[in-house]
């Protein structure tokens, strides 16, 4: 009787290497754009993103290319609102959106990643590393809808809460850095940074450890 058949590897078709370089590109806008409306760049970025892993071949399901749509349309329509719309409100709801929209992506591409990528490639490596990036940017976008909510500030010592120093603090955060120059300030805002710290940490040496320690062989064998 002839022995089963590995299952072969599905991760032609992904590129997550130009993920990884938009990505940092939408980072390196955030921090080097401090107006408030130049948070459209980052978002459009966020876009482009989205349509390089929203694409049909890379969810599962019939509906999967609307679904796609949908979110890539919703971003898009996050740039109108952020132009046009002065709102705090409507500000915070915006942060929401994208953050939701981030955590999607992040599960479609776990979901490659752990499921499709059978032979642990650059690609995968690329793929785990655009995750660790936008768990960053997902609890940025929270950070950046709690300012918006609360009426307390969200640094300690008057420290300004804008798209940059949002983005500083929540990276900072992510990998312990700990610089001290931000601070969260009130319950809200330390609970996220505990989550936010914690997040990063166990993806980090967990899944990137894990795929580094892998390289170049089938995680079935």
């Amino acid at each position: 009787m002839a022995a089963p058949q590995a299952e072969p590897d599905r991760s032609s078709s992904d590129h997550y290497g130009l993920v990884f370089l938009l990505l940092i590109g939408a980072f390196l806008l955030s921090a080097l754009v401090t107006h408030e409306r130049a948070r459209v760049f980052p978002l459009l970025l966020d876009a482009m993103v989205l349509v390089v892993l929203l694409r049909p071949s890379q969810l599962p399901g019939p509906r999967a290319g609307t679904a796609g749509r949908v979110l890539v349309a919703g971003v898009l329509a996050s740039v109108v609102v952020t132009l046009v719309v002065t709102n705090r409100f409507v500000h915070s709801v915006v942060s929401l959106w994208l953050a939701g929209t981030l955590a999607f992506t992040i599960a479609v591409l776990l979901w490659r990643i752990l499921i499709h990528h059978r032979v642990v490639t650059l690609q995968t490596i690329f793929g785990a590393l655009s995750v660790y990036l936008l768990i960053g940017f997902v609890f940025a976008a929270l950070f950046s809808a709690l300012s918006q909510l609360q009426h307390d500030p969200l640094f300690a010592k008057g420290q300004p809460a804008n798209s940059g120093t949002i983005q500083y603090f929540a990276f900072i955060t992510m990998t312990t850095t700990g610089y001290g120059d931000f601070v969260a300030a009130g319950e809200p805002a330390r609970s996220l940074a505990v989550l936010d710290a914690l997040s990063g940490q166990i993806f980090l040496i967990t899944l990137v450890a894990r795929l580094v320690s892998m390289f170049g062989t089938r995680r079935d064998e």
